[in-house]
């Protein structure tokens, strides 16, 4: 706790002079130097306001769940870390390096919806509409700090336990920008609380966070299904006291994650890297090495989501070598009966759009 003060303490002169930059460029968009697009079709942002980690892509995804069988909807992401560059449009048949693990993860469970990537979402949403004209609502990935679109629904995410509130700017902190950038959303959603969370818990948090009159506030949490085989999803792993669990993962926060698993399986142990890390054929073999390692016969590998795209760039490997990894699915959930409000919060702004 001395060295995290200590560090805070010496970064914290790198964190004004972020701050500084950041509250110059946000100046620029206040003062019209630099332009907010509107757009024709409808367009809902879900981001956060520090580094990874609060849980946009089940948010997006619980939107896409909600509103696709009723409209032609496009998700719009930037592709982080993709070895391509540009506007693409994403076919379930590439790969992570093609598009990035959160685009491709899209397009592979949810087919029947339009998934893009591009650095300049102001530029790309012109070009989705002209691909696809019947498009009837744009999905922002991770754009709350992209102030050259505004969108029509701004959705702000921050964690339970680590809430933008008690957070710093970087590099002393997780913030990209001021704790006051919450004020330009619509909605906030407290994400990854406990799945038992007290009414009482919930208000102080509300009070701390003081929304503005117009915002409404939300909280979720993950529901967890039974992991299934990453090249195979028909074998599923039944988790249970007698199984030992390896988590193999390149996400920002895996606490949540850890919790679920100690509370399903008989131990967790885990491997770790930054996130949206590419795995090579070292980490797979490390990887292996750890899981025969480990005591008892009744263990298993699990990974997330996201981290199975990247995984399955070695499908040969893993199928030759027999690993038995097996990819964790999430959906979110709302608490206190917040689901319905929520929706119909999204289908209001939908009913009233207008260009």
């Amino acid at each position: 706790m001395v060295q995290s003060a200590l560090a805070k303490a010496l970064l914290a002169p790198f964190s004004l002079l972020y701050g500084l930059g950041v509250s110059f460029r946000n100046w620029t968009y206040r003062q019209g130097i630099q332009k907010s697009i509107n757009f024709s079709v409808p367009v809902i942002s879900v981001g956060n306001l520090s580094v990874g980690g609060a849980g946009k892509t089940p948010h997006i995804e619980y939107l896409i769940r909600g509103l696709s069988p009723y409209l032609e909807l496009a998700t719009l992401s930037r592709g982080y870390r993709r070895k391509t560059r540009g506007f693409l449009m994403v076919d379930r048949q590439m790969n992570a390096e093609e598009v990035g693990d959160e685009p491709l993860q899209y397009a592979r469970k949810f087919p029947g919806i339009t998934v893009t990537v591009a650095e300049e979402r102001a530029f790309a949403i012109p070009e989705i509409m002209s691909r696809r004209p019947d498009t009837q609502l744009i999905l922002l990935d991770d754009a709350f700090q992209h102030r050259a679109v505004r969108p029509g629904l701004n959705i702000l995410l921050t964690e339970y336990d680590r809430p933008f509130t008690r957070d710093y700017l970087l590099p002393s902190g997780r913030l990209r920008e001021w704790r006051s950038g919450y004020e330009r959303a619509d909605v906030i959603i407290v994400s990854k609380c406990p799945r038992e969370l007290s009414r009482e818990a919930a208000d102080q948090l509300i009070e701390e966070i003081a929304p503005l009159p117009h915002q409404r506030v939300f909280f979720s949490y993950y529901d967890y299904a039974a992991p299934y085989y990453i090249l195979d999803h028909r074998y599923r792993l039944k988790m249970e006291e007698n199984v030992s669990v390896l988590l193999i993962s390149a996400i920002a926060n895996t606490d949540y994650l850890i919790r679920h698993l100690k509370e399903k399986a008989a131990d967790v142990h885990s491997l770790d890297y930054e996130d949206h890390h590419y795995f090579d054929r070292r980490d797979l073999g490390n990887l292996q090495l750890r899981f025969r390692e480990m005591p008892g016969q009744h263990k298993a590998i699990v990974t997330t989501e996201k981290d199975a795209t990247r995984l399955e760039l070695h499908r040969s490997f893993i199928q030759k070598e027999r690993l038995p990894i097996f990819v964790l699915p999430l959906a979110v959930r709302f608490h206190f009966d917040q689901g319905p409000e929520f929706d119909t919060l999204v289908r209001d702004f939908l009913l009233n759009f207008k260009a």
